[in-house]
């Protein structure tokens, strides 16, 4: 599983340190992609190039957007583990690569920094005019990879937890397990104050630093916290029965995943290809996914995603 921390910080800063150690050999030592790769696509409506971040979902799901361009007649190349989105935002844009999943939510962020937007439909309403001239978006997946507030299901059983605002009444007896700057940003103790009045003090908050982790992972099932921030395709959750407690108020930003593309590059077939694949790509399908690259089995992302565009019916041209 990746670690990354969705809002809690910049640009996927955290998520190179965490995911390190999962990503030394997909990042090929630290070869910079981009630089090594050459010129970009060029005119050719038919030629595209997929990048991904540096952890392994977001190469799983550009293997995906490869995949399936390639079985509608698109030649595809590929640039993976480019790395924090400020280094493939620009490569978007400057032609480096013509197309890159990101998340609704941090894409908004990064691009205004001032956005409020938090709600699926209002990021997705707010995500247009931040974009520019130089970039589009397909489709946003039903898949979301977001934070979440996650208890046990013993805990959720005993205080009959659904919701996040559920816990508020037993503020007391929470410990809560998060990288430490989740004391201090506006999602992470503040926003769960105001929105819900869950009131964590500061002797019952435990800073993890693995962004929802096998460590968080293991204080959440060994009882030392009561709950922890762990992202929603975590195949941590389903492993260990953890519930997800709603978040009605949308305290978390959505993030949806989404294909970024360069506007220069973008087509009608392009966008209904990308839209076809983004349409079968829910939550669930993501943590089977996830759990099929980072879980004991170890599959190779590429091997990963050919297998589920076959499985969703992806595998013929779309009509």
């Amino acid at each position: 599983m990746h670690m990354r921390v969705p809002q809690l910080r910049t640009g996927f800063v955290v998520a190179v340190a965490a995911t390190c150690a999962l990503a030394l050999a997909a990042c090929g030592g630290g070869s910079d992609p981009l630089s090594a790769s050459g010129e970009g696509s060029g005119d050719d409506p038919n030629a595209v190039i997929i990048g991904s971040a540096n952890f392994p979902e977001s190469e799983t799901v550009a293997n995906i957007y490869a995949e399936v361009l390639r079985v509608n007649g698109f030649d595809v190349e590929t640039r993976f583990n480019i790395g924090s989105r400020e280094a493939y935002i620009p490569a978007v844009r400057d032609g480096s690569i013509d197309v890159i999943p990101d998340y609704t939510g941090n894409l908004l962020q990064y691009l205004d920094s001032d956005a409020v937007a938090t709600s699926s439909d209002d990021v997705d309403a707010a995500l247009p005019a931040a974009l520019g001239d130089d970039l589009v978006l397909a489709a946003p997946a039903p898949a979301e990879d977001k934070d979440a507030v996650v208890v046990t299901r013993e805990t959720a059983d005993r205080w009959n937890l659904t919701t996040i605002g559920d816990l508020a009444p037993y503020s007391a007896e929470v410990t809560f397990g998060a990288p430490a700057e989740f004391q201090e940003r506006p999602v992470g103790l503040p926003g769960l104050r105001a929105r819900y009045a869950l009131e964590v003090s500061p002797g019952n908050f435990v800073p993890i630093g693995d962004g929802g982790g096998p460590a968080t992972v293991e204080a959440l099932a060994s009882g030392r916290v009561t709950a922890a921030n762990i992202f929603t395709t975590s195949p941590s959750i389903v492993a260990n029965d953890f519930v997800v407690l709603e978040d009605p108020e949308n305290n978390f930003p959505a993030q949806h995943v989404v294909p970024v593309i360069r506007a220069a590059k973008s087509s009608d077939k392009l966008t209904s290809v990308l839209d076809a694949a983004s349409a079968k790509l829910t939550t669930e399908e993501l943590i089977a996914l996830n759990t099929e690259v980072s879980g004991d089995a170890k599959v190779e992302p590429a091997a990963a995603a050919q297998q589920w565009v076959a499985a969703q019916g992806l595998d013929e041209p779309i009509s």
